[in-house]
This record gives C-alpha cells, sequence and structure tokens, in this order.
C-alpha cells in the first residue's frame, strides 16, 4: 500500500477508533467536527484513503466506511494456550483424561504456537540431562503420533511416561537416555504421544 500523510493517518486512525468504541463507524460530519474541517475536506481524505487501500466505502448508506487496514502502532497480541499439565499415567485411560491431569499451564508463544496442541509433564530424574533438560523443567510437548530418528519424544510404556530421543532399528525402536549413566529403552512396540516442543524452566 502507499505511504500517507500525517493528516490521513491521524484521520484513519480516528475511524478506526469511533468504529471500535461504538460497533460502527463515524459519518463524515463526525468526522469533519473532530477536526474541524470542512466536509468537502473530509471527502477529500476519505477518498485518497480508499484510493490507497486503507478504507472502504458505500456512497448508497450512511455510517458505511469500514477499515481495511489499520496503521495504529501497536502491540501485536500473543496467543496463550491453556495447556493440559500431566501426572501420572492411570492404566488403560486416554492420555489427556481427568484422571491423568494436574491442571493446567498458561504458556504464551513461541512455547505454544495457534493450531497445535500440547500438553506438558514435569521432567523427573536425569536421564536427559546432556540434552540441557533438568529435573524439575517444564516440558512442553506437541501432540504427535509418530516420530523421526533423533527427535526427543514422550513414549508411554506400560502405563508409564518416559521423555527419550527416538531412534527406529531393523526390528525395535531404541529410546536413548542423554546421559552414559542410564541404559536405552529398547522395544518393538512403542506408543509415542508428543514430540518435545520447549523447555520451561523457573528458578
Amino acid at each position: 500500500m502507499k505511504g500517507i500523510t500525517d493528516r490521513q493517518k491521524e484521520v484513519l486512525n480516528f475511524i478506526s477508533e469511533y468504529t471500535e468504541a461504538n460497533a460502527y463507524p463515524p459519518t463524515v460530519r463526525d468526522i469533519g467536527e473532530h477536526f474541524g474541517i470542512s466536509l468537502r475536506a473530509v471527502q477529500d481524505h476519505i477518498a485518497a484513503l480508499q484510493k490507497k487501500g486503507y478504507l472502504a466505502q458505500s456512497q448508497k448508506r450512511a455510517r458505511s466506511i469500514r477499515v481495511l487496514s489499520d496503521c495504529r502502532d501497536r502491540e501485536p497480541e500473543l496467543f496463550v494456550g491453556k495447556v493440559p499439565l500431566l501426572g501420572n499415567v492411570a492404566a488403560g485411560k486416554p492420555l489427556l483424561s481427568e484422571e491423568n491431569l494436574d491442571g493446567y499451564v498458561n504458556l504464551t508463544e513461541p512455547f505454544v504456537r495457534p493450531g497445535k496442541s500440547y500438553f506438558a509433564l514435569r521432567v523427573r530424574g536425569q536421564s536427559m540431562i546432556n540434552a540441557g533438560i533438568l529435573d524439575g523443567d517444564l516440558a512442553v510437548v506437541e501432540q504427535a503420533s509418530t516420530a523421526v530418528d533423533g527427535q526427543i519424544i514422550v513414549a508411554v510404556i506400560d502405563d508409564a511416561i518416559t521423555l527419550k530421543r527416538y531412534y527406529k532399528e531393523a526390528e525395535r525402536v531404541r529410546l536413548q537416555p542423554e546421559n552414559p549413566a542410564f541404559q536405552a529403552i529398547y522395544c518393538t512396540d512403542v506408543r509415542i504421544v508428543g514430540i518435545l516442543s520447549n523447555i520451561v524452566r523457573t528458578y
């Protein structure tokens, strides 16, 4: 879109704010009275803003000015996600069933993003310390049922949750810890429930 003059920007901002406050747009007269300018001057500003793609207006209806693009300087609103926090997994229960939840945590971008599903869990133990994942950290996990080699996944094995690095071998899956003091877990059938997205740490 083409640049606009300072006065055109003031007019556009007034129309935007008036519309938000009243749930309908101002009339040409409202704009003229606010700025102390003639109706012709207002119409010239509106015509210029229409030509530059900021406004649309129907000549056949009153209060028909519509803002197409807002040039106000505002901080973008962050997406906030309500993420279920997993506790102990109950045998035979769906992962995010009420029996498995310890509540919810509210997380913003970049920890969560719109359009994706997440859950969170508290890291227990030292098995992933070489990946920078410490006991007590909050692991933010994107729900998924498949993974590729090298990804850190959350899997359910014998109704227990484990956070490990995933590797598919010829006839089995290896869930590899990131601490040489711990042994890898080998299994032929593993239920992947998510892929690690972020770690949240509080001090």
